[in-house]
Formats: structure tokens, sequence, C-alpha cells
């Protein structure tokens, strides 16, 4: 298949950091060996936006100086990154309240009683995946903090089965896994800019081509 017959998606990644007496950790698993993409490789939560995500953009309220640097559809990859992150791990970035009627795709995050907040998401990456891949994404990666999860950290029982071995991975450790060279990129950001999530602070974007070079969303 040509490289231009493969559309890109827009896609959204949560690094969930937490901070442990052993150091700093970030939740990640693994892809199944038979996945059409990165098959095997230890990956971040994360995925492809689906339309259910723009209808539930304000409940999750992405802050405005992080939503106005991305430009439009902001909220609804961060409303994205949200239902990655419940559906692969069952993790809840979200707050106490009803949600009497969830869109499909919802359904399972509003029946643990909360709504998804998106005020601890720091956006810290963009990447294009690639020519050439069986699948092309346009994602974005957020930071966030694992005290901002609604849910025991320790606690995988509600995950779906796309990735295996969920665990928190030790930073000073995690470059032993077998790790796309995205995620390695992505990494090398969390690691430089974990004390330091200043809104203006310039983001990588890794176009698919060419090396890693700022972006706003003048420029996306």
């Amino acid at each position: 298949m040509s490289s231009g017959a493969v559309p890109i998606r827009d896609a959204a990644t949560v690094v969930v950091l937490r901070e442990r007496p052993e150091g700093p950790s970030v939740l990640m698993g693994r892809r199944g060996a038979r996945a059409v993409f990165m098959p095997s490789k230890y990956v971040f939560p994360g995925g492809a936006l689906d339309a259910c995500d723009a209808g539930i953009a304000a409940m999750a309220q992405l802050p405005p100086e992080h939503a106005g640097r991305l430009g439009p559809g902001a909220a609804a990859l961060a409303a994205c990154a949200i239902r990655e992150l419940w559906e692969e791990t069952g993790q809840i970035l979200g707050r106490r309240g009803d949600w009497p009627d969830p869109p499909a795709g919802w359904r399972g995050f509003a029946a643990t009683g909360h709504q998804p907040d998106a005020s601890a998401l720091v956006p810290v990456f963009r990447a294009i995946t690639p020519p050439g891949r069986p699948r092309r994404f346009d994602a974005r990666f957020f930071l966030a903090p694992a005290t901002a999860l609604a849910s025991d950290p320790d606690d995988f029982g509600r995950a779906e089965d796309e990735l295996t071995h969920l665990h928190w991975v030790p930073l000073a450790r995690v470059h032993d896994l077998d790790l796309p060279d995205i995620t390695r990129l992505v990494l090398h950001e969390v690691e430089a800019r974990r004390d330091d999530l200043r809104a203006d602070r310039p983001l990588p974007f890794f176009n698919g081509t060419t090396a890693a070079e700022s972006f706003d969303s003048s420029g996306s």
C-alpha cells in the first residue's frame, strides 16, 4: 500500500507520571504480538479520536492556556486521552459526578460515578506517524500526574485487553524496554520538563519525516 493511501487520523496519548520513593515512574503496557500497529512494543495508553469524544469536550474542561496552543479540536483530543486511559488501563482521570446519558464509548467510564476531568493534562509532544506504516496518526501527547487519578493507581482490573503487562516503569529503567522510537523521544521530553510545566514552554513536533521541532497552534 502506498503511503498516500493511508489516512492520518487524529489521536491522543497520556503519559501518567507517578512520583515514588524510589524515583519517578510512568504507566506503560505492551501491545499484542499480532497488533497491526507497533506489535509487541511498550507504549503509553492512547488511541484514535472517536466521534463521541467531541461531544464531551466541554465537560472535560482542558485548561484554556493549553487548548489555545493546540488549536481547534484540542478539547476533544484531551477527552480522547482520558477515554483511552480508562479503556486500556482502567484508570480514571475524572471527578465525582452523575452522568445520566453518556454517549456510547463513555458508558463504562460514567458507570464509575465520574465525569472526565482534563484540568491536570499538559500537552508535551506532537508526532505524526512516518509514511509507509500500515496506520498513521497525528498524535498529541499529554502529561498528567498520578495524583490526579480518581482511581487506585495499582488496580488495572477494569482494563480492556489491548495492552498487557500494565505496570509503573521507573524512568531510570524505562529505556531498557522494547520501545517505539517516538516513545523514546517523548520520554526524553517528559524527563526534561517534569519540573517545568509552563504553558509557554516550546512543544516538540515530529512531523513524520524530520527531527522534532517546536510547534504551536498557528503551525499545527
